[in-house]
């Protein structure tokens, strides 16, 4: 069974600001302060609550999304600050001829949260959406090991047995048999295969940095990723030193990972 927020706006809304808020923004910050004219993309925006925060440090934010029902609960939620002109939303693929014209050398801060891990051909995407920053501008990627518990994002099926942990790194055809044997129904089947598919580890992760040029300024890894405070009320840890040292069985001990490259 789906977690409350896989099924509610207004919870997925509020977590996403929270967040933001409290772990998104103080990080970024970190190594690229957020004021008043500050330029911020967010990839993959959902709602726009990760938006929020940046929007009361008199951040000039945009969203793009592939989802025209979360684009368009954006727009609502954030109704205010669109028609102000601080804010906008987009229905739009970043490989677009025309949003590489508008956007090519904008912004300050793009910030990927639980999207990185979603996209194909990761090798591809990440040194073109270096096209988009300022000179000066920095990335902020956050998401999910795929070794690690739910790497599978399983957390999103239907039925309680296929929210098991790590059962997700098994071979696709055992694992995909596994949730088909289940019941999972095919929306779901089509959602964790597709995450299957695009999976990121640490490494190779840190590897596609290197080879595009950009360079590490600031990560955090996560024993307990800081969303889990709001979905299961566990307070966030952070990995200790000795386990982010270590290649590969890092990533299965990791729950998440913040970091800001440039």
């Amino acid at each position: 069974m789906a977690l409350k927020q896989h099924k509610d706006d207004q919870v997925r809304y509020n977590q996403q600001v929270d967040n933001s808020r409290n772990y998104v923004l103080p990080f970024i910050e970190q190594t690229k302060p957020i004021k008043d004219g500050t330029t911020v993309l967010e990839i993959g925006c959902g709602e726009g609550g990760v938006m929020v925060p940046f929007l009361e440090k008199g951040a000039k934010c945009f969203g793009v999304d592939l989802d025209k029902i979360r684009i368009d609960i954006a727009n609502d939620y954030l109704k205010d600050e669109v028609a102000a002109g601080k804010a906008e939303f987009l229905l739009k693929n970043v490989y677009d001829e025309d949003f590489l014209q508008r956007f090519k050398g904008y912004f300050d801060v793009i910030v990927l949260k639980d999207t990185i891990e979603h996209i194909p051909e990761q090798e591809k995407f990440v040194p073109y959406i270096k096209q988009l920053l300022k000179e000066d501008g920095q990335i902020f990627f956050g998401f999910p090991p795929w070794y690690m518990p739910f790497g599978g994002h399983q957390q999103v099926a239907e039925h309680k047995i296929a929210m098991l942990p790590y059962y997700h790194i098994l071979p696709k055809p055992i694992y995909m048999g596994i949730l088909k044997l289940i019941g999972e129904p095919k929306n779901k089947l089509i959602e964790l295969e597709e995450v299957y598919d695009t999976r990121i580890s640490i490494e190779r992760f840190e590897r596609i940095l290197k080879k595009s040029g950009l360079q590490v300024k600031n990560k955090q890894h996560y024993l307990l990723n800081p969303i889990y405070k709001y979905k299961f009320g566990w307070k966030p840890i952070k990995q200790t030193p000795i386990i982010t040292a270590v290649p590969f069985v890092r990533n299965f001990l990791t729950t998440c990972v913040y970091y800001t490259v440039g």
